[in-house]
């Protein structure tokens, strides 16, 4: 059967050999044995599915997520000559009907639809009645909520075992963890799958990270040294698309966006543009890439940072498919973080939390200073086997790096040992920084000699420090709770024989994204010297009882006590957040604060 692949290979497609793992993945196609297939971007994963597609007898399913997707892979085997079709909610009744008659009679090999039409039961029905030789489903990170595109819609397809008893299921992604892979075997009911999993090195994909302080001028920099070559820059909202489009139009630049608010047909025009190299860039949000298959892509600009590494090593992929060098740079901000954290807050809990988990990681990922190709791999089970990749910003010396990182770096692996090893890096930089949280103080950790050594740090500064110790091998994390053991590296470094590089802190990460009008609204009126006296007494305050500074008045209470500035006790009561007994224990510090302040 692998001969007769090869025939096809060279007789549809024009190729003499296969990729890595396309042979293997085509014979457990060819053998009917379920299959797990993760090849990054430029991997050639629908050569897996489409080549067996045209030697086995019957129909293949292919299920895809996007139509645009469909309809430029069905484009592209019509023009290998394989006959394939899609059916979906764009194509008029007629066509429909056409494409119902085609499958009928036995004309196509390939049937293209999205994962909605297929579990229909009156299309299970039909499709009962026809010979299926497998089925593919492709974008398969779909299926799981530990994938970085999770799909409800892609639930569904666990139907698919026992509806269609005896039919091999085959999943093809470009980017899953090994959470991810069993996920969607588990999900889709495998029955013992091949597993193939390519290298994710990209190794002529030359990757730079730095904070973004002037997009425009940033962004022109990396095009000016890619002129009249094809590139994608990715924005995070579609309102950056339009407004870096015309800034770059107006610089004289080729380009064209691409976001969900266009209509269909200008964003047909803007790919189709790209494609034909009638523009240079495409300046689109991340609803644009998918199945996109132009091989020389020169740079890939992130002009804010993706919410996953999974989305990033797709993204950038799309870079040097042809394997020829390509630039890979992403402009990063704390502000990022606060825009993905908003839209994070509209989903399900379950999936707030797992993308939270891969935005932080991702985050790390911009702010580390270990290798960056070996940051990627590591994060989907791979390692990278030289020291140097010569291909990043990082081994190639253009980060930015603390001058003298040792003593930093000694306060920050003495607090992980004086903290016994039993704690997180989260709860390791409030220590360092001096927080009053209240676990801090039932622990007794603030008693600790490393104990706010690093207040004159903020706690993103120092948690930061933490992560780049941890990839650099200074510090490892055990356990599902991620808690801090001081490796035989580490120890080096207490010692000061070893130092480990920390990179400059050069910006502020904010909790949550702040609205420009509800902050304006807050701070109306407010007496802000009068609310950081009052901080500080709130802070004294709360030493004293060993709880937490919000546990006496919260910052919302002390900025309408700054507002109100209340003479009497009466008039403390109409604060808010103040109420009897809060009364009873504070009110007279506060009045006399105000009192003494105004």
């Amino acid at each position: 059967m692998i001969l007769r692949a090869e025939d096809a290979l060279r007789q549809y497609w024009g190729y003499d050999s296969f990729l890595p793992l396309q042979r293997e993945a085509i014979e457990s196609v060819c053998s009917a044995r379920d299959s797990i297939v993760v090849l990054p971007t430029g991997g050639g994963k629908s050569i897996c599915f489409q080549v067996p597609a045209v030697i086995m007898p019957g129909l293949a399913i292919v299920v895809s997520p996007l139509i645009s997707l469909m309809k430029d892979q069905i484009d592209a085997l019509t023009e290998c000559g394989v006959p394939a079709a899609r059916l979906d909610s764009t194509l008029s009744q007629e066509e429909r009907s056409q494409v119902r008659k085609q499958i009928n009679n036995g004309e196509l090999k390939l049937l293209y639809l999205s994962p909605e039409r297929l579990v229909l039961d009156n299309f299970i029905d039909f499709l009962s009645g026809i010979k299926i030789s497998f089925i593919a489903i492709d974008e398969a990170h779909c299926v799981s909520m530990w994938g970085h595109d999770f799909r409800p819609e892609y639930r569904q397809l666990g139907i698919l075992k026992s509806k269609f008893s005896g039919v091999a299921i085959h999943a093809y992604t470009a980017t899953a963890t090994g959470i991810v892979r069993d996920d969607i075997s588990k999900q889709l009911g495998l029955n013992d799958p091949k597993i193939l999993v390519g290298s994710f090195d990209r190794s002529n994909l030359i990757y730079k990270a730095t904070t973004r302080t002037n997009r425009l001028k940033q962004v022109c920099e990396v095009i000016d040294r890619h002129k009249n070559e094809s590139g994608i820059i990715y924005c995070i909202r579609r309102a950056d698309v339009d407004n870096l489009c015309d800034k770059l139009k107006e610089r004289g630049h080729r380009v064209r966006p691409y976001h969900a608010g266009m209509s269909d047909e200008m964003r047909k025009r803007s790919q189709n543009a790209f494609i034909k190299e009638e523009c240079d860039t495409i300046v689109a949000t991340v609803a644009f890439g998918m199945g996109i298959d132009k091989s020389n892509v020169r740079y890939v600009i992130h002009a804010g940072m993706p919410k996953s590494l999974e989305h990033y090593q797709q993204e950038s992929g799309r870079a040097g498919r042809d394997g020829l060098e390509a630039e890979c740079t992403l402009f990063y901000s704390g502000g990022d973080y606060g825009v993905w954290k908003s839209i994070l807050s509209d989903t399900e809990p379950a999936i707030q939390e797992i993308a939270q988990e891969k935005l932080n990681e991702m985050y790390a990922y911009c702010t580390g200073i270990g290798c960056r190709h070996k940051t990627i791999l590591k994060y989907f089970g791979q390692d990278l086997n030289k020291e140097n990749c010569e291909a990043c910003d990082v081994c190639q010396g253009d980060i930015d790096l603390v001058a003298d990182p040792l003593i930093d770096a000694q306060k920050i692996l003495s607090c992980v040992v004086r903290l016994k090893e039993k704690f997180g890096a989260d709860y390791t930089a409030s220590v360092l920084i001096g927080s009053k949280d209240a676990r801090i103080m039932e622990n007794g950790h603030d008693a600790l000699s490393t104990y706010g050594l690093m207040s004159h740090h903020t706690k993103n500064i120092v948690r930061d420090w933490i992560e780049q110790l941890v990839a650099q091998g200074y510090i490892e994390k055990t356990d599902e709770y991620k808690v801090l053991n001081v490796t035989a590296k580490g120890w080096l470094v207490l010692k000061g024989k070893e130092s480990p590089r920390l990179l400059k802190p050069v910006m502020k990460l904010p909790k949550e994204r702040k609205v420009s009008k509800i902050a304006t609204d807050s701070w109306e009126g407010v007496d802000e010297r009068l609310f950081e006296e009052l901080r500080k007494l709130r802070r004294q305050l709360a030493d004293k009882k060993g709880v937490p500074a919000y546990i006496v008045f919260s910052d919302a209470t002390l900025r309408d006590m700054a507002r109100r500035k209340p003479k009497t006790k009466e008039e403390m009561l109409r604060v808010n957040g103040v109420g009897e007994t809060k009364l009873k224990q504070y009110g007279s510090n506060f009045l006399d604060a105000i009192s003494t302040s105004t």
